[in-house]
């Protein structure tokens, strides 16, 4: 689906992570020195974030929004609507949104509710937010993007342990006259659900003992049922597939070339994946921004994530492409102008 909004923006964005430090060392990962250079050569990732114990999602996501709203000192209540992303919540039920509503202190006549979706996440959930904002009565959206994934990884997993991150981020998107088009593409493709998922802890298969037992698994890994699960040759076949596919249909759907982009920021899945996408699409080294050496694979706030880490980068660029992808199958594609945006630096928690 393509779609196309006029006079919205993003704002502000903001993120928060963790302070706590976790390299791919020898120390953690249980490889020998000479597997961990080829693996972070491949990847990219030397270091990542982990949220300790009683730090949640929603922790870091309120410190973003804090952050953003005391810097930008903008008017809390003329927020209408606030929209939190994020598939590792503090609770079943409640949603997190009612919950940041109230430890923000916005009224209480506004609209909040939750979404949950993987690695493209942060281009839905924008999609949405501007969709809110085609409605008269509603001028200012707060979204919230955080995932830890950190608490569903296990230590013996090679696939998975070495690439995830925790990271909470907050985008501010208002009405904004005269702001040019933006534009998103949404793609969905369930059948391939199950190349990457959790598959113990919800209603399908609730937990029990025994999915809190480290097994192995097909793919020679351990894990719980309760850990994230990918295949990781199916995702890098759809992304290799999908992706570049994709992108050259919204630039060419919006009436745009490559050139025509000032950056790109693409979920930070892995920097070979990464790299690849650009140099099969012919986009310049230069352009692409990344944040995945320093913070590792943050699901869908990786994108936000990426943007707060490159804040200096839009004092001439503007005009973005952002691309989120992962599990679903589901992807998502926009093309943003950042005109007068207030972004921070990530704040450390």
């Amino acid at each position: 689906m393509f779609c196309v909004f006029k006079d919205i923006a993003i704002v502000g964005i903001s993120s928060c992570v963790p302070k706590n430090v976790v390299e791919n060392n020898e120390e953690n990962l249980k490889m020998t020195s000479e597997e961990i250079g080829k693996l972070v050569d491949s990847i990219g990732i030397k270091e990542r974030r982990f949220a300790g114990k009683d730090v949640t999602a929603l922790d870091l996501c309120y410190k973003a929004a804090y952050n953003l709203l005391d810097f930008m000192q903008f008017d809390k209540d003329s927020i209408d609507a606030v929209v939190f992303m994020t598939q590792t919540p503090d609770y079943l039920i409640p949603a997190n949104s009612p919950i940041i509503q109230d430890k923000l202190g916005l009224r209480k006549d506004i609209i909040s509710f939750d979404i949950g979706l993987a690695c493209s996440g942060y281009v839905y959930s924008l999609f949405v937010a501007y969709s809110l904002l085609q409605n008269p009565s509603i001028n200012n959206v707060l979204l919230l993007d955080g995932e830890t994934f950190s608490k569903h990884i296990n230590p013996l997993d090679k696939v998975n342990y070495p690439l995830y991150g925790d990271a909470g981020t907050a985008t501010l998107v208002s009405r904004k006259a005269t702001m040019e088009n933006s534009y998103f593409s949404l793609y969905t493709d369930g059948s391939g659900y199950k190349s990457v998922i959790i598959e113990s802890g919800a209603y399908r298969n609730p937990i029990t003992v025994s999915g809190l037992t480290e097994i192995k698994r097909n793919d020679g890994n351990y894990g719980r049922l309760n850990d994230i699960y990918m295949d990781a040759i199916e995702v890098f076949n759809f992304t290799m597939r999908e992706i570049p596919k994709s992108i050259k249909s919204i630039l060419q759907n919006s009436g745009l070339t490559i050139d025509n982009i000032d950056l790109y920021i693409l979920h930070q899945a892995n920097k070979f994946m990464t790299d690849f996408i650009a140099k099969k699409l012919k986009i310049p080294p230069e352009k692409m921004l990344y944040s995945i050496g320093k913070y590792g694979n943050t699901s869908s706030a990786s994108i936000p994530l990426t943007l707060s880490e490159n804040c200096d980068k839009f004092k001439e660029n503007n005009r973005i492409l952002i691309s989120g992808f992962g599990g679903g199958l589901s992807w998502a594609n926009a093309i943003l102008n950042l005109e007068d945006i207030v972004i921070l630096s990530p704040l450390d928690y």
